[in-house]
């Protein structure tokens, strides 16, 4: 139960409503980190779509790599909710159960490639020291094959979830029962 009041879809009309039938329907239920926007509808929106674009538009970085981000930043954030979600969603794409565990953990296992294992310590080491971003950086995950979209792509997704950690910490989101419908892929 988070810590603000929210509008559940059985208590939802109008707009609301309309929108959680929607996320309902394309993701099998309605996620605790929607429900506790739904005091502010449009900018619970805003944040679908922006998740969309982040998440599911078409890259140079794959899907799975994005989601691999996701859980690499939100284990860095101690954000359980969104290791639990997005490591269900590795699952739903059949990414190797050992590397969801270990990332879940925060640990990068040595199944990884060098490129891969090099993109979430920085997705990583961005998460805990933005300050710390140099050219260097863009310029070592350039060699190791990554272009200038999966860069930008990449970066996008720690931002986002970065975001999404916040927001779920700071409102004290719990991990609602049945999760697992709701991580889609």
């Amino acid at each position: 139960m988070s810590w603000i009041k929210k509008i559940t879809p059985e208590g939802a009309d109008g707009e609301l409503a309309d929108f959680y039938r929607a996320i309902g329907g394309s993701r099998g239920g309605v996620a605790e980190v929607h429900q506790v926007q739904s005091l502010n509808p449009r900018a619970m929106k805003a944040h679908l779509e922006l998740y969309k674009s982040v998440v599911f538009a078409r890259s140079s970085l794959s899907r799975i790599q994005r989601e691999r981000i996701a859980v690499t930043v939100s284990a860095a954030n101690a954000c359980r909710y969104c290791v639990n979600h997005h490591g269900q969603a590795l699952r739903n794409l059949h990414d190797e159960p050992e590397v969801v565990e270990a990332l879940s953990r925060g640990e990068f296992p040595a199944a990884l490639s060098e490129a891969d294992a090099t993109l979430l310590r920085w997705a990583r080491d961005m998460t805990l020291r933005p300050a710390d971003a140099e050219e260097a950086h863009v310029a070592r995950l350039r060699e190791l094959g990554f272009d200038d979209r999966a860069i930008l792509d990449g970066t996008l997704t720690i931002g986002y979830f970065n975001f999404v950690n916040r927001l779920v910490l700071l409102l004290g989101c719990d991990l609602e029962q049945g999760y697992e419908d709701t991580c889609g892929v």
